[in-house]
Formats: C-alpha cells, structure tokens, sequence
C-alpha cells in the first residue's frame, strides 16, 4: 500500500485529489496539508511514502517544504505551468517529478506509483525547461568531477542521454539493448554517484557539464 500526504492550500484540490487517489486499492490517502509548514509536520508524523506538493503556498512554499523532507518521502511538485521558474530549484531540492495539475486523472494516479517506486517522474516539457535554465547561464569550464571515474564509458553514455529527457525505451532503441540493460546501468549509475533517482541524475549531468545545453 502506498501511503499518499497531499498539500496544496485549496480546499477543492486537496479533495479533489484525496477522492481520487483513494479509490485506488493500492493507494492510501493519510493525511492532507494547506501549507508547506503543515505538510514537513504532518510528512514527519504520518510518514507517507509519497507528498504531492503544490508550489505556491502560505507559510512556507512547496520548494522549502520539500528541502526540508530530504531524504524522506518522495516528493511530487504539482504546478499550474510545465514552465514554472520554480523546476529548476525543485529538482535540487529532491523533488522526483512534476505533475500538471490539469493533467488527466489516470495521469495523477500513475505518477504517484511512479514516485513511490523510485523512477523519477519527468516530462519532456519539464526536462526541456531544464535544459533552457542552463542555456541561460555564462558557461565556465569545469573539471570534470572525479566520481564520474567510476562509471564505465556506457554508463556514462546512459546517463548523457538520460540528460537530454530519453526515457528508457528510448535509451534501449538508441543503443540497440534491451531496456532491461537501460534499467541495471541506471541502477549502477545512481548508486555509484550517490544519486536518488533520476530526477537528481539529470541535474548532476549538467551541473558537472557532463552535457551542455543546447547539445
């Protein structure tokens, strides 16, 4: 059972979403916030697996609020825009997705079961705003970062892609494997970087300029 934490500062969403997730029989809601102060207590005391987190609230925003559960539940940004200023930061805060919060109801339900499995959860117009905030940015040259070392040349190749916003079927198509093989060099990827999720590899790769903008 998947246990579900929703914040969001309107009523009709907390319970709009709560009615939703609940009808779910692998989905359990246990517990709701209307901001973001509310949601770090309640996370703490009602240990959910996954918080759907809105961005824009009273007391403290969705983006404290998600630095302060690092390293606790899996945290999913809702957000009004897919070109929200804020995505950037989210994913350094440890946010492991964005969902639109008009995105259809099946949407909804299936990226909670992403975030909570450990897969990151980002869209190709997430990954490509991301993508443009570097782009913005004065390029300077970086040494390469010595934890890059212990990924073998495919590892590295995986996670480039995985940078550019390819999802592992496309990843497998492009290297002619088996996303099986995609999933176990993500796998090794991460846990020899010392990366959560996906989410953190895709920041990791271009903060490292691993992979410029604009590649």
């Amino acid at each position: 059972m998947i246990k579900v934490l929703i914040a969001d500062d309107q009523a009709m969403v907390r319970q709009g979403f709560g009615a939703l997730l609940a009808a779910q029989p692998d989905l359990l809601v246990v517990g709701d916030a209307a901001d973001g102060a509310a949601a770090v207590a309640a996370a703490r005391d009602l240990n959910p697996d996954v918080v759907l987190m809105d961005v824009r609230m009273p007391v403290m925003d969705g983006l404290e609020a998600t630095r302060r559960l690092a390293g606790g539940p899996k945290v999913l940004i809702l957000t009004t825009f897919d070109l929200d200023d804020y995505v950037y930061e989210a994913l350094r805060a440890g946010a492991s997705g964005f969902l639109l919060k008009d995105a259809p109801a099946a949407d909804l339900v299936q990226a909670v079961r992403v975030v909570a499995a450990g897969e990151a959860l980002l869209a190709p117009s997430v990954t490509r705003r991301l993508i443009a905030e570097f782009a913005a940015r004065p390029q300077s040259a970086r040494p390469r970062p010595v934890a890059l070392n212990a990924l073998t040349p495919r590892e590295t190749e995986v996670l480039r892609l995985i940078a550019r916003g390819r999802s592992n079927q496309e990843i497998a198509a492009d290297l002619v494997v088996a996303e099986q093989t995609v999933k176990t060099h993500v796998g090794r990827i991460l846990t020899k970087l010392g990366l959560r999720d996906r989410a953190q590899a895709v920041v990791f790769a271009y903060e490292t300029g691993l992979v410029a903008a604009g590649e």
